[in-house]
C-alpha cells in the first residue's frame, strides 16, 4: 500500500510538471512578439538588462515576503547558471530579434532540445530510448523545414546568435539538472531569484557601455517590460525548473517545444510574418514530436507495478 500510494503521488507530480510546461510555453511563445517590438524603443541590452535585473528583484522580494531562505549557496554553478542563462540565453535571443523575424528567431532557439539530447547522454546518462527517438525525428525534420537551409544567408548573423542562445539554455538545462542531483533541497525561487540577478549585472554593464539611443517609454514598451519580468522573466523560470527538477531533462525540453510553434503563429497574426508552407508542415511535425514524446513519459510514469497492485 505504501508503494502504491509513492506511485500515486509521483503521477501527480508528472501531472503537474506538464501542466507547469503548458503554461510557460503559452507565456515564452507569446513573448517572441513582445520582444520583437520591445526592441523598437530599446537596444537588444538595454531591454534585456532591464528583464533580468528587476525580474531578479521582484524574486527576491516574493522570497522576503514568503518567508523563504535567501543566502546565496553554490555560489559557483549559480553564477554559471546566470552567465548562461542572462547572458547567453536572454542576451543573445534579444540581439537576435534585432534583425531577425520572431517566428524564425523562436523556432532557432529552440534547437535547445536536440543539444539538451546531445549533452544529456554523456552528462547525465539520460539516454534516448524506444519511442524517443520518433519524437526526436518528428521534431529535427520539423526544425528543418522551419530553418529553411537554402536561404540561410539572407539573415546569418540573426539565426547564429539565436542558434547560440539555444546551446546556451541547453547547457543552463544540464547543469540546474546536476544542481538538483547534487542539492535536492534548495529552494526553486532561490535558485531562479540568484542566477538572473548574478547574470544581470553583465548584460546592465554591457547596456551602459555599449552606445544606443535612449529607451522610449511608450506604452508598449512598458507592456513588453511588465510581461518579461513579471511572467516571462520571473514566472516562466521557476515553472521550467519546477518541470525540470521533476521530468527528465529532455522530455522538459522536448515538451517545452510548444513554445516556438505559439511564437510563429502569433507572429503571423500580430506582426504579419506569414509562414509559408514548409513552416507550416514543420509546425505540424513539431506538434507531433510534442505529443509523442509526453505521452511516452506520462505513460511511463503511471504505469504501476504488477506487484504493487498485488499488495
Amino acid at each position: 500500500m505504501q508503494k502504491e500510494t509513492e506511485s500515486k503521488q509521483e503521477k501527480k507530480l508528472i501531472v503537474k510538471a506538464f501542466i507547469a510546461l503548458f503554461i510557460l510555453t503559452i507565456i515564452w511563445g507569446y513573448n517572441w512578439v513582445v520582444m520583437k517590438q520591445a526592441v523598437q524603443f530599446a537596444s537588444p541590452f538595454q531591454f534585456a538588462a532591464i528583464r533580468t535585473f528587476f525580474g531578479s528583484i521582484v524574486l527576491f522580494v516574493l522570497i522576503y515576503l514568503t518567508k523563504r531562505p535567501l543566502a546565496l549557496k553554490e555560489f559557483p554553478t549559480m553564477l554559471v547558471l546566470g552567465l548562461l542563462q542572462s547572458c547567453g540565453f536572454t542576451g543573445l535571443l534579444i540581439w537576435a530579434l534585432v534583425e531577425g523575424g520572431a517566428g524564425k528567431t523562436a523556432v532557432l532557439t529552440y534547437t535547445m532540445p536536440f543539444w539538451v539530447m546531445l549533452f544529456a547522454w554523456p552528462m547525465l546518462g539520460e539516454k534516448i530510448q524506444g519511442w524517443q527517438w520518433l519524437a526526436v525525428l518528428f521534431a529535427l525534420f520539423g526544425m528543418v523545414l522551419i530553418f529553411d537551409p537554402l536561404h540561410i544567408k539572407s539573415d546569418g548573423f540573426s539565426m547564429f546568435l539565436a542558434v547560440c542562445s539555444g546551446v546556451s539554455w541547453a547547457i543552463s538545462a544540464i547543469v540546474s539538472k546536476k544542481l538538483h542531483h547534487r542539492a535536492p533541497h534548495l529552494d526553486l525561487l532561490n535558485l531562479t531569484a540568484w542566477p538572473m540577478f548574478l547574470g544581470s549585472i553583465p548584460v546592465v554593464v554591457i547596456a551602459f557601455i555599449l552606445p544606443a539611443q535612449p529607451m522610449q517609454w511608450t506604452p508598449t514598451f512598458i507592456f513588453a517590460v511588465l510581461f518579461n519580468v513579471l511572467l516571462s522573466g520571473c514566472l516562466a523560470w521557476v515553472l521550467w525548473l519546477y518541470a525540470l527538477q521533476r521530468l527528465q531533462a529532455g522530455v522538459a525540453s522536448m515538451a517545452s517545444m510548444l513554445a516556438p510553434v505559439i511564437g510563429v503563429i502569433a507572429a503571423w497574426i500580430q506582426l504579419n510574418e506569414v509562414p509559408n508552407t514548409y513552416e507550416l508542415i514543420g509546425m505540424v511535425f513539431i506538434a507531433l514530436s510534442l505529443v509523442t514524446i509526453s505521452g511516452i513519459s506520462i505513460i511511463k510514469h503511471t504505469q504501476i507495478d504488477p506487484a504493487q497492485g498485488q499488495e
